[in-house]
């Protein structure tokens, strides 16, 4: 079956699009995609979520500059698109910046679920075969101790799914470092709960990790892998912290940068 790849472009020419398209052709690869709209208000970054979840689609091209990358709510969208993403086709899914101008493009610099991303200058007839490469190696599983989703419903908002991947959690405790958490539930992954009972629920708790200062909610519900404690949240907070529920002062942490 032909490999196809999903194309956001942003701030771009469509001529430059085109000419991506053409040159993924010549290659044997298909493709489609979108220009990305940059609105978080209204949740703009979830639009191609379904697109990027079909199986058919083999890596997420991003079309875009450094100075792009440079913009925070761009960055964001593109960071929580990226952890939708990751959620059902797993971390190592292939993701390729391919760059345009100059200015280079450091995947460190990125919010954390784009750290892995390959970058590929535009310039130049080198991108192509390297492209071609990337889609043919066989993606490896990858391994964590937690399961994290996103969601970005219009008249809904946006929503947090944080879960244990193989073991089972007496709680969960989940902290922005900015942005406010509004509400939470706990019920089956995969679909927010309709209704929920939580189990002695916490709110305002203040954490430090470090220099970064985190406001947190938690509950002690029981989370076995097939569960998960889900938080509605206004605003684009830069970090997100997560961990199973405890009562020690110390415990470990996931924290995930979001710009």
């Amino acid at each position: 079956m032909q490999k196809k790849i999903w194309i956001s472009a942003f701030d771009c020419p469509e001529e430059t699009v085109q000419s991506v398209i053409a040159k993924l052709q010549t290659y044997g690869l298909a493709a489609d995609g979108h220009f990305f709209t940059d609105d978080l208000e209204k949740m703009a970054w979830a639009a191609p979520r379904k697109e990027l979840l079909d199986t058919n689609v083999s890596m997420w091209l991003l079309l875009c500059s450094a100075e792009s990358l440079k913009k925070d709510s761009f960055r964001y969208g593109l960071a929580m698109l990226a952890l939708a993403v990751q959620a059902e086709r797993g971390a190592n899914f292939p993701i390729v910046i391919l760059q345009i101008g100059d200015e280079e493009i450091a995947p460190d610099s990125l919010p954390t679920p784009l750290s892995k991303a390959k970058v590929l200058p535009i310039a130049g007839d080198a991108y192509g075969a390297k492209l071609l490469a990337t889609v043919h190696t066989p993606v490896q599983p990858s391994q964590t101790e937690y399961r994290i989703d996103v969601y970005g419903i219009t008249n809904v908002g946006q929503w947090f799914e944080i879960g244990p991947a193989n073991s089972d959690w007496q709680g969960a405790i989940f902290a922005v470092s900015d942005g406010e958490i509004k509400l939470h539930a706990v019920g089956p992954s995969g679909q927010l709960p309709e209704k929920s009972i939580l189990n002695y629920p916490q709110q305002g708790l203040e954490i430090e990790v470090g220099e970064s200062k985190f406001t947190a909610w938690a509950v002690q519900n029981e989370l076995p892998p097939g569960s998960s404690y889900y938080l509605k949240v206004e605003g684009t907070p830069e970090k997100i912290m997560f961990c199973p529920y405890s009562s020690e002062e110390e415990t470990e942490a996931f924290i995930i940068s979001l710009r």
